[in-house]
């Protein structure tokens, strides 16, 4: 009888199978079923964050074109910074911040640093780029916001992702685009606002969406409503294709990941290869 081993000689060939081969043939034994309002729910974070760049773009945008003074963007943004530490503590209770030994007397300390600092520096900022082209500063700032978008953590566990560097090339392009404000003062407050939109967001984001997922509903949709808005008043046009890239992302990719997950069709079975499940760093020391 033929037995599937290559350590014992055998009347057969080594690619000899019998019929037995394809008992153990299983198909799709790691596919996930998916349903579609909670693969919505999870595309949320894309939208948000496309949303963030949108605003953070519009803002710059209005403050170039003298639409908006630094000091009503330093307050709108300075009583919305409250607002989302009040809501990020009133999520679970305090309980994160219990847990991690943090003051509130220690985000204070650390928010007047970072204000300081970035204050003392802004007209370093202001003329950092001052040799180079502004079409090149442009180019420079679209290629970061791209790169931040494909590699902020939207929650998968994938190589790809890296939350520090999407953050450092946000923050990157955000001096690019400051630099080419009128004042210094304005580019503190773009680089301030820059780390309040993506930095501390995001955080705001993923404690709503695991404590309150209905709120995290509701703000995803405001936050839509109010980029769209923002760059209506800008483009018409852009504004209409972006609402076309939002409901396509949070409506149709999802549909489409549905459909797709029927005509998957991976097959299993003794030809894979051999995985050891064994414990073997013992031999390692």
């Amino acid at each position: 009888r033929w037995q599937k081993v290559l350590y014992e000689r055998q009347p057969f060939p080594d690619n000899y199978v019998d019929q037995r081969f394809l008992e153990e043939l299983r198909k799709n034994v790691h596919a996930r079923q998916y349903r579609y309002w909670a693969v919505v729910f999870q595309s949320g974070a894309v939208v948000q964050q496309l949303c963030s760049v949108c605003i953070f773009v519009v803002t710059w945008w209005y403050m170039d074109a003298g639409m908006l003074s630094p000091q009503g963007l330093f307050g709108a943004a300075l009583l919305s910074s409250l607002l989302g530490y009040v809501l990020f503590d009133a999520a679970d209770g305090g309980a994160e911040r219990r847990e991690s030994g943090r003051t509130r007397w220690a985000d204070l300390k650390s928010t007047l640093v970072f204000a300081a600092f970035t204050y003392g520096f802004s007209p370093v900022l202001k003329t950092l780029t001052e040799s180079i082209s502004t079409d090149t500063i442009y180019a420079m700032s679209a290629l970061m916001l791209l790169g931040h978008l494909i590699f902020f953590d939207y929650g998968a566990n994938a190589a790809i992702v890296s939350s520090t560097l999407s953050l450092n090339m946000a923050i990157f392009a955000s001096v690019c685009l400051a630099s080419r404000l009128p004042r210094s003062l304005h580019a503190f407050v773009m680089v301030t606002f820059a780390m309040q939109i993506f930095a501390l967001w995001p955080m705001l984001q993923k404690k709503l969406k695991a404590r309150t997922p209905r709120c995290y509903v509701g703000v995803t949709v405001l936050f839509a409503l109010a980029a769209l808005l923002g760059l209506a008043t800008v483009s018409s046009v852009g504004a209409v294709l972006f609402a076309s890239l939002l409901l396509a992302i949070s409506c149709l990719c999802p549909y489409c990941l549905i459909r797709l997950q029927l005509l998957k069709d991976n097959i299993h079975g003794p030809w894979d290869e051999a995985e050891i499940k064994e414990d073997l760093s013992r031999f390692l020391m």
